[in-house]
């Protein structure tokens, strides 16, 4: 369970608690294009030297260039590709070159791109409910922090080290917290981070993560923030893209699956650490979200041999 000290965009990262899987450098020359499809895994990358262009279903190519750095927190498919147009069908997936290396385009055409480019998996069994407030992609360009993250999980990835899995599953907290927070301001789309970058509803989503024990009215939370009722419903709701109430229950339900899965508490005990009076009203509230019971829902993922996000890869 999030500590009450995190803020709402720490507590949401470390709820998803993300793992590693892949990382590489991609050199690429000439003409060339690479496509994935039927993903569904966070990806980022940072463009090393030279640049690209990165296409995602349903959005408008993008250009990259050196210094560029990318996350999607919940990746479906994408192209790659560079200046000099393809041959038709000439999408092809990068040969290895080395450990950790990949080249794209004709072996002999000199490198004129370097991408360093990474895969990893959210474990939480909540993580549906808790990717719907993060942004769908972040760019952000001259990051140095962000890029210089990317080369130590590389370099991570790629080592037999003690301790690897434990440094790995930190420096990724670390690359989506940076990553999250160096994107703010009216040019979001509505979400977590578009209401953390408005004191007044980055008040209110502080207290929603934090006590979550208590019963919240949006008056309250109104109130606490300096605000009119009415006046906090609609901003709340036209800037997070959620109601107040439902974003909150969007969160309590993300906790309670982690906690159900977790094993150790009744229903009751879970009810009351998220702020529901009974096990009664906690079972009412996870079926309108779930479509099942919190009973049924725990044997489903132990059915499956789901492991809980507390467990090592």
């Amino acid at each position: 369970m999030p500590n009450k000290a995190q803020d709402p965009l720490s507590s949401v990262v470390a709820l998803l608690k993300p793992k590693p899987s892949i990382s590489k450098m991609v050199e690429a020359g000439g003409p060339w294009r690479v496509e994935r499809h039927d993903l569904s895994s966070p990806f980022y990358c940072a463009v090393v030297e030279g640049g690209c262009h990165l296409e995602i279903t349903g959005r408008d190519p993008v250009e990259l260039v050196a210094g560029d750095f990318v996350l999607i927190p919940d990746l479906q498919s994408f192209a790659m590709y560079g200046e000099a147009a393809p041959m038709p069908r000439a999408a092809h997936l990068p040969i290895e070159t080395g450990p950790g290396r990949f080249r794209l385009g004709p072996s002999n055409a000199p490198v004129e791109v370097r991408v360093l480019v990474g895969h990893c998996r959210f474990e939480a069994p909540g993580k549906e409910l808790l990717l719907s407030l993060l942004p769908e992609m972040i760019h952000v360009r001259g990051e140095e922090r962000l890029m210089a993250l990317v080369p130590v999980i590389h370099d991570e990835t790629r080592s037999d080290r003690l301790a690897r899995t434990m440094i790995l599953e930190r420096l990724l907290e670390v690359l989506f917290i940076e990553a999250l927070r160096s994107n703010s301001g009216a040019t979001l789309l509505p979400g977590l981070l578009r209401g953390l970058s408005d004191p007044q509803l980055a008040g209110a989503l502080r207290q929603i993560h934090a006590d979550m024990t208590g019963s919240l009215s949006i008056a309250d939370l109104a109130r606490n923030v300096g605000m009119s009722r009415s006046g906090f419903f609609e901003r709340f709701r036209k800037e997070v893209g959620k109601a107040p109430m439902e974003y909150a229950a969007t969160w309590r339900m993300a906790v309670a699956k982690q906690l159900l899965l977790d094993g150790g508490l009744t229903n009751t005990e879970i009810a009351l650490q998220i702020g529901y009076g009974s096990a009664s009203a906690f079972g009412l509230a996870f079926m309108r979200h779930e479509g099942m019971s919190p009973g049924a829902f725990a044997r489903s993922h132990k059915e499956t041999g789901f492991q809980s996000i507390g467990a090592q890869s």
